[in-house]
C-alpha cells in the first residue's frame, strides 16, 4: 500500500472534514501518499484526485461540510460508471479507497470492492441509520442543532400559549425526532417506525391544554408517512379542538451546517484513522464503525444489506415523561 484515496459521498455531515484530516495524517504518518477526490464517486469518474498532505489539511477540523465537497452520481450506479470510477483508481495508481457517507455511499464502495478494489468506509450521517455504528459522523451536532432550535420555539410558543409542530431530518429513520424530543422534553413524537394518527395527536395537543400547559411541543420526523405538513392540514380543519394555536417550524438542512461538535471531532478522528489501519493490516470492504465504545469493522455487505433499529424503549420512554 503505498497511494491511498479519500473521497465523501452523500449527504454532508459535521465532522467529515475531521474525518479527512484523520485519514491524511494517519496514511502520510506511515509513508503513504495520500490523495483527496473530488466530488464524490462523480468525481471519482471524473479523476478529479488532488495529493493532500499535512499542511493541506490544516484548520479544518472545526470546519462543518467537507472541503472535498459531494455530488450525487446517477453515472455512478451503472455497472459502466463503476468500472470508470475502477479505471480512474487504477490509471492513478491508487491502492486503496476510503469511503466517507451513508447507505448509498457505502453501497457504492460495496460496488467497488465487488470489482476487486481495496476499499474502507466510514460511517458518516446524520441519520444514523447506517448498521455497523451504534453513532455516526454527524449525528450529535445535528442533535445539538435540532435540541437548540426547539427549547428556543419552546420560549415563543410559551410567550403565546401555543404549539408547535417541529420536524427534523433523518429521512427513514427516526433517531433524530426520537433524542431531540426526549431530550428538548416534547409532549409527543412521530417517527416512521411507528405507526401514527392525527388524533393521537389531537388527545396530545388537548391534554396539553387540558392540564394547563404554557406550550405542546409535537417533534415530527420528515421520513414518517405523517408528516408535519399532513398533521398541518389536518389540524386546520379541527383547530377549534385542540385548545392551542398551532404553528409548523421545519428545520431543514440547517441541522447539516455549523461547527461539529466535540463528540463528532473526536469519533471523526478516531473513524478516519481506523480506516487507514484497516487498510495497513490488509482488511478490505468493510465499514469502519463504533461499536459498545470501540472502533471495528463489518463487512460491507452486511451494512448495505441491514437497516439498524431504534431502541423502541426509548420512544416508550418519551411516552412516559410526557
Amino acid at each position: 500500500m503505498k497511494r491511498i484515496a479519500v473521497l465523501t459521498s452523500g449527504g454532508d455531515a459535521p465532522g467529515m472534514n475531521a474525518a479527512i484530516r484523520a485519514v491524511v495524517r494517519t496514511g502520510t504518518s506511515r509513508g503513504w501518499q495520500v490523495y483527496g477526490v473530488k466530488l464524490g464517486y462523480e468525481g471519482l469518474i471524473n479523476s478529479r484526485f488532488i495529493e493532500m498532505g499535512t499542511r493541506d489539511v490544516t484548520g479544518i477540523l472545526d470546519r462543518g461540510g467537507t472541503i472535498l465537497g459531494s455530488a450525487r452520481s446517477q453515472e455512478f450506479r451503472t455497472e459502466e460508471g463503476q468500472r470508470k470510477a475502477l479505471r480512474a483508481l487504477n490509471e492513478n495508481s491508487i491502492d486503496g479507497l476510503v469511503v466517507i457517507g451513508g447507505n448509498g455511499s457505502q453501497a457504492g464502495a460495496l460496488a467497488l470492492s465487488k470489482l476487486g478494489f481495496p476499499v474502507v468506509g466510514v460511517a458518516s450521517t446524520i441519520d444514523n441509520d447506517l448498521f455497523g455504528s451504534e453513532m455516526t459522523i454527524g449525528v450529535d451536532t445535528a442533535l445539538n442543532i435540532a435540541l437548540e432550535s426547539i427549547d428556543r420555539l419552546k420560549i415563543t410558543a410559551t410567550s403565546h400559549q401555543r404549539a408547535f409542530l417541529i420536524e427534523v431530518m433523518g429521512r427513514g429513520c427516526g433517531y433524530l425526532a426520537l433524542m431531540s424530543a426526549i431530550a428538548g422534553g416534547a409532549e409527543a413524537c412521530v417517527i416512521p417506525e411507528v405507526e401514527t394518527s392525527p388524533e393521537e395527536i389531537a388527545e396530545v395537543l388537548r391534554k396539553s391544554y387540558e392540564k394547563g400547559k404554557a406550550h405542546c411541543i409535537i417533534v415530527v420526523a420528515e421520513g414518517a408517512t405523517l408528516n408535519a405538513q399532513k398533521l398541518d392540514e389536518y389540524f386546520r380543519q379541527h383547530k377549534e379542538r385542540l385548545g392551542f394555536e398551532l404553528r409548523v417550524t421545519i428545520l431543514g438542512h440547517v441541522q447539516r451546517g455549523g461547527e461539529p461538535s466535540a463528540f463528532d471531532r473526536i469519533l471523526a478522528s478516531r473513524l478516519g484513522a481506523g480506516a487507514t489501519e484497516a487498510l495497513a493490516r490488509g482488511e478490505t470492504g468493510v465499514l469502519v464503525g463504533l461499536i459498545k465504545g470501540e472502533i471495528l469493522t463489518t463487512p460491507l455487505e452486511t451494512a448495505v444489506a441491514n437497516k439498524k433499529q431504534i431502541d423502541m424503549n426509548l420512544f416508550e420512554l418519551q411516552r412516559r415523561l410526557d
